[in-house]
């Protein structure tokens, strides 16, 4: 018998420090995993107390480990073949699986689990320097392998194991409840919803859409953004509210420096109505402190007092810098910059105020029935189920 890898090894992140919920944790990120790799028929998953395994069959090893290295929960996994527990098939594996030929240096590191074992992890390792030694050009590095070598042995079998691939870390998705988030086509909104699936939060997209002033290409962009975010969940449903009659509205009841503000309280109200339709706790945003007008701590607290929802702002204290960097990080950054303007930028006024005062927005919008439209742009909204393949997505 020929050996390859055949085995992912999955071990947990946080999850080591959730006590009694840990069971909870687990199970949520089975699925989620399994739903992750959706795409490879014929993976085999088995959880444990202390990590997860993933049969690979026929599967390649690279191709899944790249989607499970994005599921939330993890904080790393290592290819792995499985072996019977006996020194020659372990030796035998070792000769296989390793790219011999090649120079590069090494270590072994050997776990006992199975105290029966007749070889102590000391002899094990020696073992198996040994024989690579004397049938390769490899040299041992104990301090900055190339491969670090992991045998792990156990009653029912030994899992030979190589370098540590880095997981997302985090809560698996779903743990955290659910959450409406605010996605124009900037770059900031696409990092908050990375952030907060990385909090465990399962999340559903709103997106504000004005035609004929924002374009088709527009709203497309933004359903790119969903799709590349959408893996770190394995879907999401996006919101596309039709907000054109409401914000011309806003426009010719309120002078044109308060119009942003306004606009924003709106935006809020919908969100609202929407988080308690699809019972969802909380609304968040991609807004950072200062960075544009409606984004002054005067300009939050009058945006806030239009509900009693809880808004999160997961980018709220990272400067710009920053969120490029985690925008690049997850892959949004190169869609988020395409020059298809959202209803925010194309009507951004001249001198927006900064500090804007709740009364002479209550002031403002009596003037007009914002309710009914309030309600009419809740009731009339499209919603997309978005995958990460790129394909058709489904009106929901």
């Amino acid at each position: 018998m020929a050996y390859r890898y055949d085995h992912i090894l999955i071990r947990y992140g946080e999850l080591s420090l959730k006590g009694k919920n840990r069971n909870q944790f687990i199970k949520q990120l089975y699925d989620n995993v399994r739903k992750a790799c959706t795409g490879f028929p014929s993976l085999e998953f088995e959880k444990q107390h202390d990590r997860m395994m993933i049969f690979l069959h026929d599967e390649d090893e690279n191709q899944v480990c790249d989607v499970v290295s994005k599921v939330f929960g993890i904080s790393s996994l290592s290819l792995a073949v499985k072996v019977k527990p006996e020194m020659e098939e372990i030796l035998k594996a070792c000769l296989e699986i390793f790219p011999l030929q090649e120079e590069k240096t090494f270590k072994v590191a050997a776990r006992r689990n199975d105290k029966t074992f007749p070889v102590v992890s000391d002899q094990i390792n020696r073992m198996v320097a040994t024989t690579i030694l004397k049938n390769s050009n490899w040299k041992v590095d104990v301090h900055n392998p190339d491969y670090k070598i992991v045998i792990e042995v156990r009653k029912d079998a030994c899992f030979i194991m190589t370098n540590k691939i880095p997981g997302a870390g985090g809560y698996p998705v779903g743990v955290g409840g659910k959450a409406m988030v605010l996605l124009s086509g900037g770059i900031d909104s696409p990092v908050a919803c990375y952030k907060m699936m990385k909090r465990g939060v399962h999340i559903e997209c709103i997106h504000y859409a004005s035609p004929p002033y924002t374009s088709l290409n527009a709203q497309e962009k933004v359903m790119e953004l969903a799709r590349l975010v959408s893996g770190y969940q394995g879907e999401l449903l996006l919101h596309i509210v039709p907000f054109t009659n409401l914000q011309l509205a806003i426009y010719q009841n309120a002078p044109e420096s308060y119009a942003i503000t306004i606009m924003r309280r709106m935006m809020m109200r919908i969100a609202d109505g929407l988080a308690k339709k699809r019972h969802a706790l909380a609304i968040a945003t991609g807004e950072s402190i200062g960075q544009v007008a409606s984004q002054t701590l005067e300009s939050m607290n009058v945006i806030n007092a239009v509900t009693c929802t809880p808004i999160i702002r997961p980018v709220v204290c990272m400067d710009k810098v920053e969120i490029i960097d985690c925008s690049k990080k997850i892959g949004t950054y190169e869609t988020s910059i395409l020059p298809y303007e959202d209803c925010c930028t194309i009507f951004t006024p001249k001198n927006p105020v900064t500090k804007p005062r709740i009364d002479k927005c209550e002031k403002y919008e009596q003037k007009w029935d914002y309710q009914q439209m309030v309600q009419q742009c809740i009731d009339q909204v499209e919603t997309i189920k978005i995958t990460p393949q790129k394909q058709e997505d489904d009106l929901f």
